[in-house]
């Protein structure tokens, strides 16, 4: 198991980087597929993409549902656990809200 100094850390560890919050966010509004999320992200690289999921499905914060059908159909929701993250990100967008009107009034 691995040791943190401040409970933030573990925070950062699951949800940290460029990306995730903001799948997080996409996936808020219901289950998507890989190719909607790269629609709704132009800038993220597939392989990102791909490994972003990954990490937080391994983390229990989103679910991967496969369905058994030709061609083969992935879709990706918030877990249970995942939800528990929305006052999180609901006050990382107020904030950003914030930040831009403050950074705009120049």
């Amino acid at each position: 198991m691995k040791s943190f100094n401040m409970p933030i850390e573990a925070t950062l560890e699951v949800i940290g980087g460029k990306w995730k919050c903001i799948i997080l966010c996409h996936l808020e509004t219901g289950k998507k597929r890989t190719s909607e999320l790269k629609r709704l992200m132009p800038n993220i690289t597939q392989k990102m993409l791909t490994q972003q999921l990954r990490e937080l499905e391994s983390d229990g914060v989103i679910c991967r549902i496969v369905f058994n059908q030709v061609p083969p159909k992935v879709e990706y929701e918030l877990s249970e656990y995942g939800r528990s993250l929305k006052p999180i990100l609901d006050s990382m967008c107020t904030w950003g809200q914030k930040h831009i009107n403050f950074t705009n009034t120049d």
